[in-house]
């Protein structure tokens, strides 16, 4: 995969990714919007708050290795396995929420993971063959 296709496909996986500061900002809406029903309480929102935090900087990260490919390897690795975490845990304890938006978030994780696995395959093969 070319650098200037990996530099866009991780600027606007980073972008989609970063849109999740909306649970940091509005964490009851935005599990409204993704889950259909959301939790109350200040554990709660704490909780949400964090992890609408944590994505929104996994997209962050997203960005800046976009521009700096020293750690373009990392930051990819980092991103796909906190979309394959979240994949597993929707699909082995919520599947009752794929009608909803966390449905749509599922399958565009599952292609940012394909997408980010096959570079790192790639550039993995690139340096074993020039190193």
């Amino acid at each position: 995969m070319k650098e200037n296709v990996i530099k866009a496909i991780m600027l606007v996986s980073g972008a989609l990714t970063f849109t999740m500061i909306y649970a940091a900002i509005a964490p009851e809406a935005a599990l409204r919007s993704n889950f259909g029903e959301a939790l109350a309480g200040p554990v709660a929102e704490i909780v949400v708050r964090n992890w609408g935090a944590l994505i929104a900087l996994v997209g962050a990260m997203l960005i800046y290795g976009a521009f700096q490919p020293r750690v373009r390897a990392l930051v990819l690795v980092v991103a796909a396995v906190s979309k394959v975490l979240f994949i597993a845990l929707v699909l082995t304890l919520g599947r009752q929420f794929l009608g909803y938006s966390v449905g749509v978030a599922v399958v565009i994780d599952a292609i940012m993971v394909v997408l980010f696995v096959s570079y790192l395959v790639g550039a993995g093969r690139t340096i074993a063959a020039t190193g």
